[in-house]
């Protein structure tokens, strides 16, 4: 008899598993990390084996989406040994999607094989189409490589949606051409607020535009029809009449998601954060590295959810120096 689902105290059933493989990044987002940072000891960090564990004991709790996230989840080594464990789980039906964050950078190295193993689709973080802006966002970037791993996911037949975090005084009048190039290449593109989460450098209340005012003034360029679509995460979704094409908005501050939250987050250490917005996390390594069946782990994983939060108290005024002492890079973009 297969193990019931995962429930939450408040009736949802946890579907959706994304997995932080590290807190490293090959950019310094100026949204997302300090420039100098202190990453995490490599012997902190969960093996590809645990990691692999950990996501078998959600799968056969009825888990069926798992996305894998970092930092920038390309770059940790052998990063590839995990995703053919985790095929599996679609070559038995077990799971209906296995995809990834990416900042892109690495894709063109790794498109093909990612193709073969099953991911039909990517998400690719990228705020501009500006090689210079590119390079003082992200501090070390460089587009033209982010943009050939983008074709070489695409010519993989990997279908890729562009996420752009919409920065005032940045990248705000951009936005439509980004749309047009995005819809043009036959990608979906979704805006998200900025989130309030680990200290930076700057102070986030400078960058944050509430995407309520980003479409009014997309809505002086197209027309914005509503959809039903949904990709099992919080992004509400349009379509742009005048490209044909998909635009999601994920709006954290100005209007949560929480009422229909169905994920979990593992980050690289084996903290499960329960809710992005919220410091309650269970430990996973502990059970994990105690004992070589997964009896502990699974029981740890029940009681973790039956604590689950309704949702998170994001506010941007909260975000001196951060709502979340944590970095994105820790939990999982």
């Amino acid at each position: 008899m297969r193990p019931s689902t995962l429930v939450d105290p408040f009736g949802r059933a946890i579907t959706y598993l994304r997995i932080s493989v590290t807190d490293r990044c090959d950019f310094r987002c100026s949204y997302c990390m300090a420039e100098n940072m202190q990453f995490l000891p490599k012997r902190d960090l969960l093996s590809l084996e645990e990691l692999d564990r950990v996501c078998n004991v959600f799968v056969e709790r009825g888990v069926r989406k798992l996305r894998i996230t970092g930092g920038e989840p390309l770059v940790r080594r052998d990063i590839m040994q995990l995703f053919r464990r985790l095929s599996r789980h679609l070559d038995s039906g077990a799971l209906d999607e296995l995809t990834l964050t990416t900042n892109g950078s690495q894709l063109g190295r790794f498109a093909p094989e990612l193709a073969d193993l099953g991911i039909r689709r990517v998400n690719v973080s990228l705020d501009t189409l500006d090689a210079d802006k590119f390079k003082e966002i992200t501090r070390r970037g460089d587009l033209p490589t982010v943009l050939a791993g983008v074709e070489a996911a695409r010519k993989a037949g990997i279908k890729v949606k562009i996420n752009a975090v919409a920065l005032k005084g940045v990248n705000e009048h951009e936005i439509p051409d980004m749309i047009r190039w995005a819809h043009g290449l036959g990608m979906d593109m979704t805006l998200i607020e900025v989130m309030p989460l680990g200290e930076i450098d700057g102070d986030r209340t400078d960058q944050f535009l509430p995407l309520s005012v980003a479409r009014e003034q997309l809505e002086e360029q197209f027309t914005l029809t509503p959809l039903a679509h949904r990709t099992g995460g919080p992004a509400r979704y349009v379509k742009v009449e005048e490209t044909g094409g998909r635009l999601g908005f994920i709006t954290p501050l100005t209007h949560n998601f929480c009422e229909g939250c169905n994920r979990v987050r593992l980050t690289c250490t084996g903290q499960l954060y329960l809710c992005l917005g919220q410091e309650d996390s269970a430990d996973l390594r502990a059970p994990l590295r105690a004992s070589p069946d997964d009896d502990l782990l699974r029981q740890a994983v029940i009681d973790a959810i039956a604590r689950k939060p309704k949702g998170h108290d994001f506010v941007i005024e909260r975000a001196r120096p951060a709502a979340v002492p944590r970095h994105m890079s820790v939990t999982g973009g």
